[in-house]
């Protein structure tokens, strides 16, 4: 069913229309390496598209003056920008906060102008399955897809009138808020949580510290009784099992690979939560991730808790020493952190009564962590099956009169 007055035209028609554009950011050769400075205007590159949303963390920048010189790249409140290479499914709508921010080498940018379809509505379109999974056969490239223009123009979209448009964007949108909205507290969660390991294992100011004498080690001054050993002396990691989007059969597990989140989803598990997940290859290898639901863990090495009953003590632990497990890659063209080599890393062995008494103090923070984190899991799902029924038609929302204040779960 097709919403009645509803258009098909490929994304490129609409965007000619309506004076929009579908733009390449800037070549390598119109923004070098030595162009980048510590302060200034944020530069977007496809590393920091993370779930709809554009990530600060380690996030490129350059001065006002290359803004100013790369102006037809510049990014405006209601763009959509993808990164070009690798996971090109991945995508973020551009908010009030990153306008005038820089579209970067790697990604492409969707500007529709003159408004015939709502930004919102064409970015949750994009977001089907069906897409992207269109784009992804599309894509040009054997080892490493590539995105460009071309299929970015050739995409169709069905849409109905604008008001629709809106009721539909403003129902979607409203999942996105509430989701939104526990991702906040889950990040409060974690830094509470790091606060304390900090305290334990950086500071040694664990309970009864003061009648522990600090001795040294190859790490600095340490508890005595306490040892430095290879974290694969202390824990069991493991290598994942590589399976590809061709391979998987569609379902809501995620598979963990090379990225900073799921690489797609599969329908069953080869490890239960809660599992610590480090990336094994490409420019995010060595990233530092908790699971706190099943997953199929893919392009990674991998902690559970079959090695150890100590999860949430490493994760603290490596998250700490992010820094040092990212230094860990190998290779240049396709960056690799390899599992041995993970096993390697130094570590203070810690007494089993102190990781007790640590487990009982954060426990119930990953706890609650884990439960907002599956409340956003079925908020996920419900909106990705409300997705293809309200943009079909399906579900009616014509004559409908809906306040997004009252579309809460």
């Amino acid at each position: 069913m097709i919403i009645k007055s509803s258009e098909t035209q490929s994304l490129g028609e609409i965007c000619d229309q309506v004076k929009g554009i579908i733009r390449t950011g800037p070549f390598g050769s119109q923004l070098h390496q030595e162009d980048y400075s510590e302060d200034g205007i944020p530069v977007v590159m496809p590393k920091n598209i993370i779930d709809g949303h554009i990530s600060i963390s380690d996030i490129a920048r350059v001065s006002e003056e290359h803004i100013e010189r790369l102006s037809q790249h510049k990014l405006f409140e209601g763009d959509i920008i993808y990164g070009r290479r690798g996971d090109i499914g991945r995508r973020a709508l551009i908010t009030k906060k990153e306008q005038g921010w820089l579209c970067g080498t790697g990604c492409i940018r969707i500007s529709l102008g003159n408004k015939k379809v709502d930004p919102v509505f064409l970015y949750y379109y994009l977001g089907q399955p069906l897409i992207i999974d269109w784009i992804y056969n599309q894509a040009i490239g054997a080892t490493m897809p590539n995105l460009n223009t071309s299929i970015i123009r050739s995409i169709h979209i069905t849409y109905p009138p604008l008001p629709v448009q809106h009721k539909i964007s403003s129902i979607l949108s409203a999942f996105d808020d509430l989701i939104e909205n526990n991702n906040r507290r889950i990040k409060i969660l974690e830094e509470m949580a790091q606060t304390i390991y900090r305290e334990w294992f950086v500071n040694f100011r664990f309970p009864g510290y003061e009648n522990v004498m600090m001795v040294k080690s190859e790490l600095g001054m340490i508890p005595e009784g306490w040892e430095v050993v290879a974290l694969g002396d202390v824990v069991e990691i493991r290598k994942g099992i590589n399976i590809t989007k061709k391979t998987i059969k569609e379902g809501f597990v995620p598979v963990v690979a090379g990225g900073l989140t799921a690489a797609y989803y599969h329908d069953q598990a080869n490890t239960r939560f809660p599992v610590i997940a480090v990336s094994a290859s490409g420019a995010n290898a060595g990233f530092v991730n908790l699971y706190q639901e099943d997953i199929w863990a893919s392009d990674c090495s991998f902690i559970d808790a079959e090695a150890t009953p100590f999860v949430y003590y490493f994760y603290l632990l490596l998250k700490h020493r992010q820094i040092e497990v990212s230094r860990l890659q190998r290779g240049a063209a396709q960056p690799h952190v390899y599992t041995k080599d993970l096993m390697r890393l130094e570590v203070n062995s810690v007494p089993a009564e102190v990781l007790e008494r640590f487990g009982k103090a954060i426990v119930p923070l990953f706890s609650l962590k884990g439960i907002l984190a599956m409340k956003n899991t079925n908020l996920r799902k419900t909106r990705d099956l409300l997705l293809p029924r309200l943009i079909s038609g399906a579900i009616d929302v014509d004559g409908m009169d809906i306040d997004i204040e009252e579309v809460k779960l």
